[in-house]
């Protein structure tokens, strides 16, 4: 059932990944990186990591995700950038990513990380949940109104442009 779920979980992750990187709409793009961030989550999920599965939903998902969509959204197309279609820039984009996937990987063969062995207990997540209520909540807060912030202040932005594109026309 694992194997069923990891092979799933991947093929959403790197399926959404590549429509992220080949979509030619940008707010299609930035939905599917939505759907990558999210199938990194179930990774951690099936790693047994709920909690930090759960903040890679929230922050990343729920908060920069968002924001670069909001950010998308408000940009004018031409602003950002050109696309220059050339292929042989697709060709070498795979090619260093298989470099560095091989790279990485005898990187972490060599490692030795499979012969690691600790005798401190599992972490609880509940005392990790509890500490950021307890003492990090004013920094949560102050996170989530500077968010709310530039959000307000790029919809303002956004908005008094086109009161002025309309006197002028």
């Amino acid at each position: 059932m694992a194997d069923i779920a990891f092979l799933a979980l991947a093929v959403i992750t790197i399926g959404s990944a590549i429509a992220a990187l080949e979509m030619r709409s940008l707010i299609y793009g930035s939905i599917a990186l939505m759907g990558t961030l999210g199938g990194v989550a179930g990774f951690f999920f099936l790693l047994d990591a709920p909690f930090v599965a759960l903040f890679q939903i929230a922050v990343y998902v729920g908060s920069i995700a968002v924001l670069i969509l909001f950010t998308v959204m408000l940009v004018k197309r031409e602003l950002i950038f050109k696309k220059i279609e050339d292929p042989r820039r697709k060709f070498a984009g795979i090619g260093l990513m298989l470099v560095m996937m091989l790279a990485l990987g005898a990187v972490f063969i060599d490692s030795g990380i499979k012969t690691i062995t600790t005798d401190e207990p599992p972490v609880n997540f509940r005392d990790i949940g509890a500490d950021f209520v307890m003492y990090y909540w004013p920094a949560l807060i102050l996170m989530g109104l500077i968010l709310a912030g530039s959000v307000t202040g790029a919809l303002v932005l956004a908005r008094r442009e086109d009161v002025e594109n309309e006197r002028t026309n």
